[in-house]
């Protein structure tokens, strides 16, 4: 999909249809040019609600106010309402908030190409959506001077965030027999040769050397041997240094703690957060933004069979503690918990953050389209639910207690995987986790656990029936901030 930005007004700019975006159900706006037909058609001018008027070869389609938030959804609905027509080029104008800056030009381009996303590599007929071209004037809905300048930015660092997400979302949506460990691997190397990224495979002997001896047990039954991945934007006069741990599991069975028929479909996404990390470097890389960023991704499969770890092990993570395991399918902190140490052995960060589809429980606490943040610091975690707020993407604090963390307690060792009790089960695995953080990165770290948002079987604002991509544009965001708060 290809942009294009002008100072002309809409009215002289040649497209196919054009789109006008109705704010706060102002149908007597000068914009609003049919208001006889789309009274007749009960147009009301809702969040998200369309219309096509085919024979103006006019969409028009509603948001509740000029918030990047409203904006993204309703260009991302508005080329959804496309999808099937002839319509291959598009005019619109330029929609702010109270004359800010172009966070809603960015949330609007962002908008189309989230929303014009599918996936359809296993379908023998496409159904792509043919809109190739949009010119985007600077004509703006309440008449604010907008600087080209920082227009084109807006557009191309919404381009480079928004493919990064969709890149993501491939990732995840592929199939388990076509995306195992080696393959995510694969994937990092041909990204990081396109990027100019430098990337880091460790495959299972480099993996015993560095007493990775979690996650290998995690990975004994499956057929496909484990990567950890570690790719590098290192610009110079970096601003500060971020970390990104991804949980990469290609696919989870629950090992021998064997999931339902029911909870194994899907586990294809268990890959999210591994995804997720690839996603974040690939647009930062492409952004050159002036921070050190390093992204690792434990790579895993979960499987059944003669070799699987077992309920009663007891396994020695990479920094000596010892755990002992009630429950193969509290896999993924495991994978975490080594990769996590690796990381911090690696590189001695201002920020950690780590992204993992951890748990049932965080979607049973703050429901489908919401991640929750854990960590020690409060500061960072308001950082992370900020960023979240900025991108577009739904994210709430969830603070660790003292009595929560007793039930993680082993009699036999060190901690045992999964807690005693069945609430808490979010905050008890990201507690898990912070066994594996060090001194140094305690109070740098947040845990982002995106089970809820990653992976769900229907549309929803921006986002399409299965993955969404979450935790790239939260990230991108937080990065902007701290490169621009360094310069400050």
């Amino acid at each position: 999909m290809n942009f294009e930005l002008t100072q002309l007004p809409v009215e002289d700019i040649q497209g196919d249809l054009e789109l006008i975006i109705v704010i706060d159900n102002n149908t007597n706006h000068v914009f609003v040019q049919d208001k006889k037909l789309l009274k007749k058609a009960g147009f009301k001018g809702g969040q998200d609600e369309t219309c096509l008027l085919v024979s103006k070869n006019r969409l028009y389609v509603g948001a509740d106010s000029a918030l990047s938030k409203d904006i993204r959804t309703a260009a991302a609905n508005a080329i959804k309402a496309l999808k099937g027509t002839g319509y291959k080029s598009i005019k619109v104008a330029t929609y702010l908030y109270r004359n800010r800056c172009t966070n809603s030009l960015r949330a609007m381009v962002e908008g189309f190409i989230l929303g014009a996303y599918s996936f359809e590599q296993y379908k023998t007929k496409k159904n792509e959506n043919k809109i190739k071209h949009i010119t985007v004037s600077l004509d703006e809905y309440n008449g604010y001077k907008i600087n080209i300048e920082k227009a084109s930015i807006a557009v191309h660092n919404a381009q480079i965030t928004a493919d990064a997400t969709n890149f993501t979302r491939d990732i995840v949506n592929t199939t388990p027999d076509d995306c195992y460990p080696d393959v995510m691997a694969a994937i990092a190397e041909a990204m990081s040769n396109v990027t100019g990224l430098k990337c880091k495979v460790l495959k299972p002997k480099a993996l015993r050397k560095e007493k990775m001896e979690t996650l290998l047990a995690v990975a004994r039954a499956s057929r496909h041997k484990p990567r950890v991945i570690h790719l590098t934007h290192k610009p110079k006069n970096a601003k500060c240094v971020v970390t990104l741990v991804g949980k990469g599991l290609t696919y989870d069975s629950g090992g021998l703690s064997l999931k339902p028929a029911d909870f194994m479909v899907t586990m294809k996404s268990d890959k999210s957060g591994g995804s997720a990390v690839l996603g974040i470097m690939k647009a930062v890389s492409e952004m050159n933004l002036p921070v050190e960023v390093h992204g690792f991704v434990g790579a895993v499969e979960n499987m059944i069979g003669g070799d699987a770890y077992k309920p009663d092990d007891v396994l020695v993570a990479k920094n000596g503690k010892t755990i002992e395991i009630r429950n193969t399918d509290a896999e993924g902190r495991l994978v975490l918990a080594d990769t996590l140490c690796y990381a911090q052995q690696e590189v001695k960060s201002d920020y950690l953050f780590d992204f993992a589809t951890l748990t049932g429980a965080c979607v049973v606490g703050v429901g489908h389209y919401t991640s929750g943040v854990m960590g020690n610091s409060d500061e960072i975690k308001s950082l992370v639910v900020d960023a979240a707020k900025r991108s577009g993407e739904l994210a709430t604090a969830l603070d660790f207690n003292p009595y929560l963390k007793k039930t993680i307690k082993s009699e036999i060792a060190d901690v045992c995987n999964i807690s005693n009790t069945r609430y808490g089960g979010a905050i008890t695995a990201g507690q898990f986790l912070s066994e594996f953080i060090d001194e140094d990165h305690k109070d740098k770290w947040a845990h982002i656990d995106i089970a809820g948002p990653a992976f769900v079987e229907h549309a929803w604002g921006e986002n399409p029936f299965g993955a969404s991509g979450a935790g790239v544009r939260l990230m991108v965001k937080l990065i902007e901030k701290l490169a621009e708060s360094q310069e400050k």
